[in-house]
């Protein structure tokens, strides 16, 4: 709850009022009182909390992988090209979606499987990231000065004060809205004005059709009351008026008509989520309806395999994968779910190898990675994963998913100074610096590791004892 209020927090900044063509450049006003790097760091500071103490946080690399390509291919197209955006997803029904600072995207589930059309969901991203590439928040702090300021210096309270309070940091965090929403509003029209025009031109841009923001937007608005609690959740953080809607149509009335394809990943996705762990009967019934009907699509099958799999039906799942290579496509999805049907049946070397063939063919992918990963630790093959991680983590130094593998290997390996070195970075990075100084103090007392390795251990605990230091100096500040 505490993480849906900040999110909460930072889409009530952007609420629309009004409609304006003519928009006023406002950036430079921004930079004086938020500079870029201090964006940054607040985005990073929420999203760490999100992320490893959210029960809302979606940790499913495929569904990550599949919005950050999504998100990227816009981002690239547009003014953000360059920009340090992530997009993540989050477990929840409502249809909602999110900008913070720093560029970090989150995207409910139930916004994912209510886009009837890849572009639509493309339209929401893309109005989402002109928010961040405006900077709308920083210039929000630059128009309203020290109201501004006290709003995110709530935010930043709250993250900080989360740890130890939860109720401390709710208050924190309702105590900057209170004091800051009504300046707010002053200036939210024109910032969501500015969103739907640049979103129109970088969806365009990035070769969707545009008529697909429109047509979401306006089903939303129509559809809205037959959701509880009024309107769903993006229509409460981004309320549409009739005139902002005609305005849209306007613009893309004058682009020229463009029909888009949907990717197979997204219908992939939509189909995964829709699945869930273990489908009801009801969905059962439906899926092996649709998976029964001449012109079965890939997704369907797909569907129809993942359900299977959930209830343990292996032979039922191979033989819905058998018609899904029938069809010859070409997803990462796809060569995980016949990875995931290996380990079910305890063949982890097969499942490691499928793996590694899939990342031959798709070499981005963070969930094939992972996967081949696991798949060699549980094969008995450690040396082999700890090579791979090795490599990776000189590319991508702040994942934590890796150290934690990384740490099971060694831990596999018998190299006891290592397993602790890495858990200690993986508590690093989560913002648990006690706990990563306590792992690096026994890696200090581990009797294996060279001269180099307990030198780096020295060295490291030194820089999280000032980390911890510091954080224990925020926290009593903020008491």
């Amino acid at each position: 709850m505490k993480k849906r209020l900040i999110a909460t927090l930072l889409c009530l900044a952007l609420v629309p009022r009004s409609y304006s063509q003519s928009l006023p450049d406002l950036g430079d006003s921004a930079s004086a009182d938020l500079s870029p790097v201090a964006e940054q760091k607040i985005g990073a500071q929420i999203m760490r909390d999100i992320r490893w103490h959210d029960p809302a946080y979606l940790r499913d690399a495929e569904v990550e992988d599949y919005l950050n390509a999504l998100g990227d291919r816009l981002v690239s197209a547009g003014a953000g090209a360059g920009l340090p955006f992530e997009f993540f997803g989050v477990s929840d029904p409502s249809l909602n979606a999110f900008a913070m600072p720093g560029g970090k995207i989150g995207v409910h589930t139930g916004l994912i499987q209510a886009a009837q059309a890849e572009s639509e969901l493309a339209g929401v991203l893309s109005h989402e990231i002109a928010h961040v590439t405006q900077r709308h928040i920083a210039r929000m702090v630059g128009q309203q000065g020290r109201t501004g300021m006290l709003m995110l210096a709530s935010l930043l309270v709250a993250v900080l004060a989360a740890k130890s309070s939860a109720q401390v940091s709710q208050a924190a965090i309702m105590a900057g809205q209170a004091a800051g929403i009504s300046s707010q509003l002053a200036y939210s029209r024109d910032f969501e004005n500015e969103a739907d025009r640049l979103g129109v031109q970088n969806l365009a841009a990035a070769g969707f059709d545009v008529r697909g923001m429109v047509s979401f937007f306006e089903r939303l608005q129509k559809n809205s009351r037959l959701y509880e609690n009024s309107a769903p959740a993006y229509l409460r953080t981004h309320p549409l008026t009739a005139d902002r809607i005609t305005e849209m149509e306007g613009r893309v009335m004058q682009m020229p008509y463009r029909q888009v394809p949907d990717s197979l990943d997204f219908q992939l996705v939509r189909a995964k989520l829709r699945v869930g762990e273990r489908p009801s009967p009801e969905l059962l019934g439906e899926l092996e309806a649709s998976a029964r009907r001449e012109g079965a699509t890939v997704a369907g099958h797909y569907a129809l395999a993942r359900a299977y799999l959930g209830m343990r039906r292996l032979a039922d799942a191979e033989r819905e994968m058998a018609a899904v290579r029938k069809l010859k496509p070409s997803s990462p999805m796809i060569e995980g779910l016949e990875a995931d049907l290996l380990l079910a049946r305890g063949d982890h070397a097969g499942a490691a190898r499928v793996f590694r063939e899939g990342l031959e063919r798709f070499p981005q992918s963070r969930r094939l990675f992972y996967g081949e990963a696991r798949a060699l630790i549980d094969a008995g093959r450690p040396d082999e994963a700890l090579g791979l991680l090795k490599a990776e983590i000189l590319t991508t130094p702040n994942n934590g998913v890796l150290w934690d593998l990384r740490s099971r290997a060694e831990s596999a390996l018998g190299l006891r100074l290592a397993q602790h070195r890495s858990l200690g970075e993986l508590y690093a990075i989560q913002g648990n610096y006690a706990a990563a100084a306590e792992q690096l103090t026994l890696a200090q007392a581990a009797k294996d590791g060279d001269f180099f390795e307990h030198s780096a251990v020295d060295s490291r605990l030194r820089e999280v004892r000032a980390l911890l230091a510091e954080q224990m100096r925020e926290r009593r500040e903020q008491r």
